[in-house]
């Protein structure tokens, strides 16, 4: 079936409407796919149980402080949203593409933290990290170092030459066991060009790929714009 609408933009040719309808009908089936792959997700049968209830360290008050896994589950929220951010113990600055996507997530945290529970945890030191969260203007996220655990380790934020690596995750608590719920693998797939692991997530490649000029093959987002 070939979806049609009567909708027409100011001065568009004939030519413009065909190559636009079949546009559309492609959307239609990426947003069917994509829905479908949504209810997969959905679907999934139990992961695997977490092998330890992690310590990490955060700032609270202004001091140092532990906080274990099981503690980033708040009242009534069983579902918790975890990034791994790419910035090294020894690193003199953050990746950059991972604080774009940090931006983003501070933006929509009201949103999100209704529903779900969400933290940014790094490898570097938490003083760093928290010093990073406040230079950006990150003020409505829980923000994490994991230095002294083995969790990059076990859920993949870490390749096999030690390099810090992006990853997604989810976590589900359930009659007081925490089991992994998704990750992004699309990541530890061999494919040409940008990974696009976490691009569902991703606000400024959405945006760019609806534009004439694409994402391109050499750009990617800046710490700082202007300087």
């Amino acid at each position: 079936m070939t979806a049609t609408h009567d909708k027409r933009y100011p001065g568009e040719t004939d030519q413009y409407r065909q190559a636009r309808s079949a546009l559309l009908n492609a959307e239609l089936e990426l947003d069917q796919m994509v829905r479908k792959v949504a209810g997969m997700r959905r679907d999934l049968p139990p992961g695997g149980a977490v092998p330890q209830n992690y310590v990490f360290h955060t700032m609270e008050n202004g001091a140092k402080a532990d906080v274990r896994l099981s503690e980033l589950f708040a009242p009534g929220k069983d579902t918790l949203f975890l990034y791994s951010y790419m910035y090294a113990p020894d690193a003199t600055s953050p990746c950059p593409a991972c604080t774009s996507l940090v931006d983003g997530f501070n933006g929509v945290a009201d949103h999100v933290l209704d529903r779900v529970n969400m933290a940014v945890v790094a490898k570097a030191p938490i003083e760093n990290f928290s010093a990073l969260a406040s230079d950006r203007g990150w003020s409505k996220l829980r923000f994490l170092s994991s230095s002294d655990n083995s969790y990059n380790d076990d859920y993949f934020a870490v390749n096999a030459s030690g390099n810090q690596i992006p990853a997604a995750n989810i976590f589900v608590k359930k009659d007081g066991e925490i089991r992994h719920f998704w990750g992004a693998e699309l990541l530890y797939v061999e494919r040409p060009g940008h990974p696009r692991h976490v691009d569902q997530i991703w606000p400024i490649w959405n945006i760019l790929d609806l534009t004439p000029e694409g994402r391109g093959t050499d750009w990617f987002p800046s710490l700082n714009y202007g300087q």
